[in-house]
């Protein structure tokens, strides 16, 4: 079975500044550019098959610079809808909810068009995603890449591994790095995480 390559984007304005940020399409900054142009000698080493990004800018300029050529847009690739918590940090949020956190808790509302998502529906888009790319894990023709954002490949991680979505919260996933997914005696395991370089 191939390994499951997870990216994470280069480092943006504000994932640098530990603020949410979902649909807000923010570019990478110079520091973000360099971090996905490092990631190229580490993913170059791999026979790669199918790659798929989020819409958002910020993936699919880290897919550009890490060498992941022409990735098809995967709608439930975007990030957790933050709803109320666009564009605030943890620690403001924290001054209203002392005690809140994101895989348990979920979001406060947010406007109409991004009311938010809780833990499960950010599991279900996961598995959809999962359930579209099994086959192509299976045959064994090249790895499969997914060029995303932290919150939702850390839940996409739980449940590739069999976990409830509320534990991707037991993941860590820096700016511009690598998690890989592969499988030990037939059954999904973490073989790499947090990578940056070879």
């Amino acid at each position: 079975m191939s390994d499951l390559l997870l990216v994470r984007h280069g480092e943006t304005e504000w994932s640098r500044d530990g603020r949410h940020t979902s649909w807000t399409d923010l570019p990478l900054t110079a520091t973000g550019e360099e971090q996905a142009r490092a990631l190229r000698p580490l993913l170059s080493d791999r026979k790669i098959g199918p790659v798929y990004a989020s819409p958002m800018q910020r993936a699919l300029r880290t897919a550009e610079l890490a060498g992941l050529a022409r990735p098809q847009i995967d709608a439930d690739l975007r990030e957790w809808d933050y709803g109320g918590y666009e564009g605030i940090a943890t620690a403001e949020i924290h001054r209203d909810r002392p005690g809140w956190y994101l895989f348990s808790d979920g979001v406060a509302e947010g406007p109409a068009e991004h009311p938010g998502e809780s833990p499960e529906q950010v599991g279900a888009r996961a598995d959809r995603v999962l359930a579209r790319i099994a086959a192509q894990l299976a045959a064994d023709d090249g790895d499969v890449a997914l060029v995303a954002h932290a919150h939702f490949l850390r839940v996409l991680a739980a449940r590739r591994l069999g976990l409830p979505p509320a534990a991707g919260g037991l993941f860590t996933f820096e700016t511009g790095a690598v998690g890989v997914l592969g499988t030990e005696h037939d059954r999904p395991a973490v073989v790499a995480w947090n990578a940056r370089s070879v």
